[in-house]
């Protein structure tokens, strides 16, 4: 049932959005706000670990990491569309990594002192789950390197979405 929720999310979002003038799919005005035991019982023991607790899932064994496939990429919490498969490359990180976001909205980049290192993470902006971290050594054009957590998306093919 999870799936099929996220498969038509985004045509529910632009059915609702062009009746009211909305033309911006990305903006996801709403934050979602749930507590902990909410979000748990919402999300697989792994999931919960990354996405609430700031985990992070062992380099080279995500479901998308060598994913090639056309679609996007979203928030595996609250279904926010975060990435493009046209932005995904292979960094060698071990990690899925994007050079661009689809909306910096989504986005929330917050200062990471943990582990005596100096990081940006980033959170989705809506509903504040952690998905990974950005760095400067990305390729052209932004040169940024997304690199994030498998478990923290969900992947919708581009065929899954029909007009």
């Amino acid at each position: 049932m999870k799936k099929f929720r996220y498969i038509f999310l985004p045509v529910a979002m632009l059915i609702t959005m062009s009746m009211a003038g909305q033309t911006d799919t990305t903006d996801m005005t709403k934050q979602i706000k749930k507590t902990e035991k909410d979000w748990q019982k919402e999300l697989t023991p792994e999931q919960y670990k990354v996405l609430r607790q700031c985990g992070t899932e062992p380099p080279f064994t995500g479901k998308y990491y060598k994913n090639k496939e056309d679609g996007t990429y979203h928030c595996a919490a609250c279904g926010a569309l975060l990435f493009t498969s046209g932005t995904k490359y292979d960094s060698g990180s071990g990690w899925p990594s994007f050079y661009d976001v689809v909306d910096k909205k989504n986005i929330e980049e917050v200062v990471d002192t943990s582990h005596g290192m100096r990081r940006i993470e980033i959170k989705c902006a809506h509903c504040g789950s952690h998905l990974g971290h950005v760095f400067p050594d990305g390729p052209k054009p932004t040169g940024l390197r997304y690199c994030v957590n498998s478990v923290s998306l969900d992947f919708v093919k581009s065929d899954t979405v029909k007009d």
